[in-house]
């Protein structure tokens, strides 16, 4: 099982001693060892909140360019994290295309292209990208077009990830893969880890890579909040998607999940 990873970002699961250390680390979030967790599934790393709303990130004509649609390209993100050296990359084919049925733009759709989209949707108004590539291929319908705005939103933006759990930290996260990618982060934890993590972090041997992952463990003022999987719905709740874990920010900004994906949801594997 692999999914289209634009290169080394969050590719295949551990293997040589980092990757071992980077899973182990994963695991002190999780609370459990990845390794226990359903190795067949499909998992994938997600960002929401209402700052892509505010910067028009769902809506970015970067998501509907064709090659991005196919996969053959990442979409360019945002700033998720202030210490991160480069934007986090999407992968649009492996994302969902919200077209509702009352969107502003929808009435300026050609008719045989609302219609495609329509029967490719996987339920009403939901549709992967990688469904959507040939359609606006065959139709020559370019979505970037303003005449098109309010037409189309991301309904789920995903991470470049390889589907499988381990790929799925990492993209959330941005450990990349080797110790010099991890992010300075700054904060002290020793005053903003919350509660009983500093303890949990302990365990974590390799200092710069617990300073990172301990950033997920804070109270939401300089870094995230670790969410309890039952406490909130997410995007996909709907569709037979688990939340595995996740982050949030203490001003409603930014949601990071780690989902367990609906085979509806991820689509045939390729």
């Amino acid at each position: 099982m692999t999914d289209n990873s634009f290169g080394r970002a969050g590719v295949s699961s551990p293997g040589d001693s980092w990757d071992a250390q980077l899973a182990e680390a994963f695991g002190v979030l999780l609370g459990r060892p990845l390794d226990g967790e359903d190795a067949g599934a499909v998992y994938a790393a997600g960002i929401d909140g209402n700052l892509m709303d505010e910067i028009g990130f769902r809506t970015d004509p970067g998501w509907v360019r064709p090659a991005a649609l196919r996969g053959e390209e990442p979409v360019p993100g945002f700033w998720v994290y202030d210490a991160a050296r480069e934007e986090p990359r999407f992968d649009a084919s492996r994302s969902l295309f919200d077209f509702a049925a009352d969107g502003p733009g929808r009435e300026a759709l050609p008719p045989a292209f609302a219609a495609a989209v329509e029967a490719a949707c996987f339920r009403p108004s939901l549709v992967r990208g990688a469904d959507l590539a040939p359609l606006v291929e065959e139709h020559g319908v370019d979505l970037g077009d303003p005449a098109f705005k309010g037409a189309w939103s991301v309904r789920f933006a995903r991470l470049v990830s390889d589907g499988t759990l381990f790929g799925a930290f990492a993209a959330a996260l941005q450990t990349g893969r080797t110790p010099e990618e991890l992010l300075e982060f700054e904060f002290d934890p020793e005053e903003e880890v919350a509660g009983s993590w500093a303890e949990e972090l302990a365990a974590v041997g390799h200092p710069a890579l617990r300073h990172h992952v301990a950033f997920f463990c804070t109270g939401g003022d300089s870094g995230l909040v670790p969410v309890d999987p039952g406490s909130r719905g997410h995007a996909l709740a709907g569709d037979g998607c688990a939340r595995v874990i996740g982050w949030e920010d203490g001003y409603g900004q930014i949601e990071v999940d780690v989902l367990r994906l609906s085979e509806q949801v991820a689509g045939p594997r390729r």
